[in-house]
């Protein structure tokens, strides 16, 4: 009876998924199965992971890079992370987070790391969106595989511009000098995990204070990752 029931409301007030639009059907949930399938991993030995690991090659204490997801114009993953973003879709970043995690941890490219750390958002922002998007992913990620998160170790101290069409050293300047760490991390290895990586310049802030508050090394975690 309860599934009839679900089938009925279904059919008056059809569930759709964020990825392409098509109805859900049975138990599927915010993105269906076929897109939840078909999203465009990006593999260990791709020309993609290999550029991911490359725009941290210089910073020595990044023990690890890896982007779930290849982030295309137009595309599911753009359309997925802009619903996240600004639809209040807060339950995608959650899934994305927990399919992440799932995967490393059957791929056995988990990271050990004692706490994963979210990229905050200015109060302001925060304030207008109703959650930080990072939070939600590491919730889903933490989910996943066990490890504790916090949404409260970095805090951003200015509001800045966006970063959409800055070049690598523009958005370095944009950013530079605009977080802080709330206690110490002396000793810890974290995950940062992030929304989407472009030129890498915003989570090598967050490193650079995490740093210098005691953390000893890092891993860098994105659900999305550019081309270039």
């Amino acid at each position: 009876m309860a599934s009839l029931w679900f089938d009925f409301v279904d059919l008056i007030f059809p569930r759709c998924c964020e990825a392409c639009d098509k109805g859900l059907i049975g138990n599927e949930e915010t993105i269906c199965t076929s897109c939840r399938i078909g999203l465009p991993r990006i593999e260990q030995d791709s020309v993609f992971s290999a550029s991911v690991k490359q725009k941290f090659v210089d910073v020595h204490e990044v023990a690890g890079t890896n982007s779930f997801l290849l982030f295309t114009k137009k595309g599911k993953v753009q359309k997925l992370l802009h619903a996240l973003k600004y639809r209040g879709k807060s339950e995608i970043g959650v899934l994305l987070g927990f399919m992440f995690g799932q995967e490393m941890l059957s791929n056995g490219n988990l990271p050990e790391a004692d706490l994963i750390v979210t990229v905050p958002l200015h109060k302001k922002k925060l304030k207008i969106r109703g959650y930080n998007q990072s939070d939600k992913l590491a919730e889903g990620f933490s989910n996943a595989t066990n490890i504790p998160w916090s949404g409260k170790v970095l805090e951003r101290t200015k509001f800045t511009e966006t970063q959409t069409g800055k070049t690598r050293n523009e958005r370095w300047e944009n950013v530079k000098g605009v977080f802080q760490v709330n206690g110490n991390m002396e000793g810890l290895t974290v995950i940062i995990i992030d929304d989407i990586l472009t030129t890498g310049a915003t989570l090598e802030a967050c490193m650079e204070v995490l740093k210098n508050a005691g953390c000893i090394q890092f891993h860098i975690l994105t659900i999305a990752s550019t081309q270039h």
